[in-house]
């Protein structure tokens, strides 16, 4: 049975959509097997997605110096449901940051904090003027998630 990756993603522009391609398409690199892939926005992602999920990639845009509403309503519907069954879930973090992304990394780990998930990496930030290297950056964070859980190292 293979090991799903959630990817839980708000992406309400063309660029935030191209980082959000970008993490699937690494995630899906046809050179790791034993991996699905599953794409949900946080509006549509419960907690029975984060419980039957072995890592969980988290995407979102700084919005007045914090995550988007969209994730944030995405934690205050898993939290509690989730919070004594997930612990220890491996997960990664990308957001797209128009100023310095410091608050919205904050406010993401402090919420993961409390859920004892535990981070794969330092979250990407993607600062500033969009830039195309983005993109590879991504695809890069989804590719190592799902390398990691075919692996068995997360």
């Amino acid at each position: 049975m293979d090991k799903q990756l959630l990817i839980v993603a708000h992406a309400p522009s063309p660029n935030t959509q191209r980082l959000l391609d970008a993490v699937v398409s690494g995630a899906s690199h046809p050179d790791i097997g034993g991996v699905a892939v599953k794409v949900m926005s946080p509006f549509d992602a419960g907690p029975e997605d984060v419980l039957s999920a072995r890592g969980i990639i988290l995407g979102t845009t700084e919005n007045l110096g914090y995550m988007s509403g969209a994730l944030k309503d995405f934690f205050d519907r898993v939290y509690y449901p989730c919070l004594e069954e997930t612990q220890g879930a491996p997960y990664a973090l990308f957001i797209r940051a128009g100023h310095d992304g410091t608050g919205t990394r904050r406010g993401v780990e402090t919420i993961v904090t409390g859920l004892r998930w535990r981070a794969i990496q330092e979250p990407l930030i993607c600062r500033g003027e969009f830039q195309d290297t983005f993109v590879d950056q991504c695809e890069a964070l989804g590719m190592t998630m799902a390398a990691g859980l075919e692996a068995g190292v997360f």
